[in-house]
């Protein structure tokens, strides 16, 4: 029979651990309406701002091709994995780790290096892989320079050869409960494809295209990474609190198992007690 002391230690520690997951949940849920609005309002800016290269860059000399937007042979990858500083948050960090290898699996025949933003993901790929910078600092003030400082250095990185193809891999938010695992190419900038004719928009270009094009582009690429690093954020904060409030339901269940458990054992402890006092008194009697 298991010893009733502890058993009601184990009961007091899972409720201790319930209080916790039950702060974090809450925590994470108010820190959650602040990331959703700040992603759903930087996307619609983010669309607009690609449609309109997309639309103008289209319309242009082909010979005039933005140096951000030539293809060139691939001989060197860059992936800027997107993670958290911190854990506890179900399979948000490990599922972009997951997709990291995968990437590399498909990309074995480049040379491939790692810019991880998040430090579980430098901890997840510092020993086998070549990591190219970690900029897990730019959660501790957050913000559009901080990101914007990370960007610019990818595409002066992209701009003199070092690297000929650049990838996102980051949670995607959906909502609380959801997060999609996005890869996405940053750089060179993809334009659409299609066969279809397109309309075109008579634009008038001051000063001109080239100049206009010149600084919207990197200020796109620079609004496409605070947008990956928004989501991953937003998405964080989701799926923390979908595992914190698992975990508190968890405990919760387990404690009731134990509660019940102990009130057996310590029913039995009772019958016992019960049964040799008799015992003896009979002994008595009969002697």
């Amino acid at each position: 029979m298991a010893n009733l002391k502890e058993i009601r230690g184990r009961i007091t520690s899972i409720s201790s651990t319930m209080q916790i997951t039950r702060a974090m949940k809450m925590v994470s849920a108010a820190k959650l309406k602040k990331a959703q609005d700040a992603i759903v309002m930087l996307r619609p800016y983010s669309e607009k701002l690609q449609e309109l290269i997309q639309n103008v860059n289209s319309s242009s000399d082909p010979d005039q091709v933005s140096i951000y937007a030539q293809k060139r042979e691939v001989k060197k990858v860059l992936f800027i994995a997107i993670t958290s500083n911190r854990g506890l948050a179900g399979a948000f960090n490990s599922s972009i780790v997951k997709e990291l290898n995968i990437q590399f699996q498909n990309n074995s025949q480049y040379e491939v290096e790692v810019l991880s933003i998040g430090k579980k993901a430098f901890d997840a790929v510092r020993r086998t892989r070549t990591v190219y910078a970690n900029e897990s600092a730019v959660y501790e003030n957050l913000n559009f320079d901080a990101v914007a400082h990370v960007a610019e250095a990818v595409m002066s990185s992209f701009t003199e050869g070092k690297f000929d193809e650049v990838y996102l891999i980051y949670n995607k938010f959906v909502n609380a409960a959801t997060q999609e695992v996005t890869t996405e190419q940053l750089l060179p900038i993809s334009m659409p494809e299609t066969t279809e004719p397109q309309v075109e928009t008579d634009y008038i270009f001051e000063p001109n295209r080239k100049e206009i094009l010149d600084n919207l582009i990197p200020k796109s690429i620079k609004t496409q990474v605070f947008k990956a690093v928004l989501d991953s954020v937003a998405s964080e904060h989701g799926a923390r609190m979908t595992a914190m409030h698992k975990a508190t339901d968890n405990a919760e269940a387990l404690r009731n198992d134990l509660k019940i458990f102990y009130n057996k054992a310590r029913q039995a402890a009772i019958t016992n007690e019960i049964l040799e006092i008799v015992s003896g008194a009979e002994a008595l009697k009969n002697s």
